[in-house]
């Protein structure tokens, strides 16, 4: 896992793990972790491709203000992944094409 255990000024507080699942795929993740964070921590770095030309997207901002990290969550389209926090047994998928931006 790459998860970020130490730093020099931060602190995490781990609380309960959960599981998830990305495509298809059983996840781990600490409960109030952000989707991308413990899809990042799990060695998922792709979370989209660009819509034109197909490149891998992944963690760019990570304040919701980009577009890099939005995927689909329990079905719903454009879910900014970088801000949502993991729910226990939610359904996370990397979306084809474009649906409506959530805010």
């Amino acid at each position: 896992m790459e998860r970020i255990k130490e730093h020099p000024l931060l602190s995490f507080e781990r609380k309960k793990l959960i599981t998830f699942f990305f495509e298809g795929r059983e996840v781990s993740a600490y409960s109030g972790e952000t989707i991308a964070a413990a899809l990042h921590a799990n060695g998922i770095k792709v979370l989209r491709y660009s819509t034109k030309e197909r490149r891998p997207q992944g963690l760019f901002c990570a304040i919701g203000k980009c577009s890099s990290c939005l995927m689909e969550v329990d079905g719903k389209p454009n879910v900014r992944t970088c801000i949502t926090p993991v729910r226990p047994g939610m359904i996370v998928r990397r979306q084809h094409g474009r649906g409506e931006i959530s805010e």
